[in-house]
């Protein structure tokens, strides 16, 4: 009697804690900004044209860099966005001058602790603060600072731990390292610089390896001195000498540790990629890589493992995509690679371009592999799933526009037994 008197009370206190737990104003809040869109497709009209958009951990709010764009699209900044109820509205935008940019805000990243955005600018690296980023009440932005005259700075990630950032920095050809526990200590000033990358001619993506010790990236052309081939044509060809060509780009593979410290000699391989390799991911499990040849109309798989061991063997497909493809994102567990086709020569503000759905499973017979489109705008640029792996953030960078895509209804998209997409 007396015990299950006991398991009486125990449950009194239990069952109220769970349904606390259950009912928690910031789990119904959470499940409430990931509410599905009553349409698979979403769109924001933005006033700038957007590079990137990323989103809180929770995914309640996202934040989308602008670019100074055609005369429909002329604010450049950051613009904040509220999701909730599966609806996303355009709560303010901070203009560029209010980030100490000018015409340009680019690649975004959140530390892992929630707390502070990091964003590449047409004048260098800006800080900011992501509450106040989101009440509006005060300036969000902590500090900036140039990495290098000119330096073009394009893509921003940081490690796992928030200890350092990495920044590729196109006209530089090098990726910057910053101490960011430094940074964060001593006013965000120059002075947090760790030092410098050496990488290929316009260096790109930064990606990490699962377990955080690989730092992998892509360089649209090997440098003159590498000695590599010309084999590429020219992107923009010259009328002047239509048969000129250019070397391939690369994959650099970095090791994190020697870059926190020696940055200079932290690139522990290089090897041929493509044409053009400019945007890469990799798998869940981090065993394949996945590279968008812009100049190839392709999506190059590698198998992670060879990229060192045995380069010569590491790739192990080529699938024919679309136009000038550019943002890659693995998404359905790694089941389904997103490829955009962005056309971005091409068309003005209302064209219209897609994103290519690859299917992991088919990718040994490449002209099978892509089993469908998804419908964007004008030149459809970065690719950004929330944490909860159910929306997919697409910039129109062209069309001015964040379309948001309910991966819950992938299927939508996909051909079905005998079409071709």
């Amino acid at each position: 009697m007396t015990n299950m008197m006991g398991r009486q009370t125990r449950l009194g206190l239990i069952l109220p804690a769970l349904l606390f737990y259950c009912v928690s104003p910031a789990r119904s809040l959470a499940a409430d900004c990931n509410a599905a869109a009553q349409e698979p497709l979403a769109y924001v009209n933005l006033p700038g044209s957007p590079f990137q958009a990323i989103s809180t951990l929770d995914g309640c709010w996202l934040f989308a860099s602008l670019v100074k764009g055609s005369s429909s699209h002329p604010e450049a900044g950051l613009a904040v966005l509220r999701r909730a109820g599966g609806k996303v509205s355009l709560v303010r935008t901070l203009a560029a001058k209010e980030l100490s940019a000018k015409d340009a805000v680019l690649g975004m990243v959140l530390t892992h602790d929630g707390k502070l955005l990091i964003a590449t600018t047409d004048t260098g690296i800006a800080f900011l603060n992501v509450d106040a980023l989101i009440s509006g009440k005060e300036s969000a932005l902590l500090g900036e600072f140039s990495d290098g005259p000119n330096a073009a700075s394009i893509y921003v990630n940081v490690t796992a731990d928030d200890r350092f950032a990495f920044v590729s920095d196109e006209s530089q050809n090098t990726i910057t390292v910053v101490d960011l526990v430094r940074a964060r200590t001593h006013g965000y000033s120059i002075s947090s610089i760790v030092g410098r990358i050496p990488t290929g001619i316009a260096p790109i993506a930064l990606t990490f390896s699962p377990d955080g010790r690989l730092l992998y990236s892509t360089s649209e052309i090997a440098m003159n001195n590498w000695a590599w081939p010309s084999t590429c044509p020219l992107e923009e060809p010259q009328p002047s000498k239509p048969d000129l060509r250019q070397p391939e780009g690369a994959i650099l593979i970095i090791d994190v540790a020697k870059a926190e410290t020696t940055p200079q000699s932290s690139v522990v391989a290089r090897f041929p990629a493509g044409c053009v390799p400019v945007r890469l991911v990799l798998s869940p499990d981090g065993e394949r890589a996945y590279v968008s040849l812009r100049d190839e109309n392709a999506l190059a798989v590698f198998e992670s493992g060879k990229l060192v061991s045995d380069p010569a063997h590491a790739q192990i497909a080529h699938v024919p995509v679309g136009t000038s493809p550019v943002g890659v994102a693995v998404v359905n567990s790694g089941k389904s690679i997103l490829v955009t086709n962005s056309n971005r020569f091409a068309g003005g503000d209302s064209d219209h371009q897609s994103v290519n759905i690859v299917s992991d499973q088919l990718i040994a017979t490449p002209d099978r592999a892509v089993v469908g489109q998804i419908p964007a705008g004008a030149f459809p640029r970065e690719l950004h799933v929330t944490q909860d792996g159910r929306t997919l953030l697409l910039t129109n960078f062209n069309s001015g526009t964040l379309e948001l895509v309910d991966l819950t209804r992938l299927a939508a998209f996909e051909q079905k037994s005998g079409e071709t997409p």
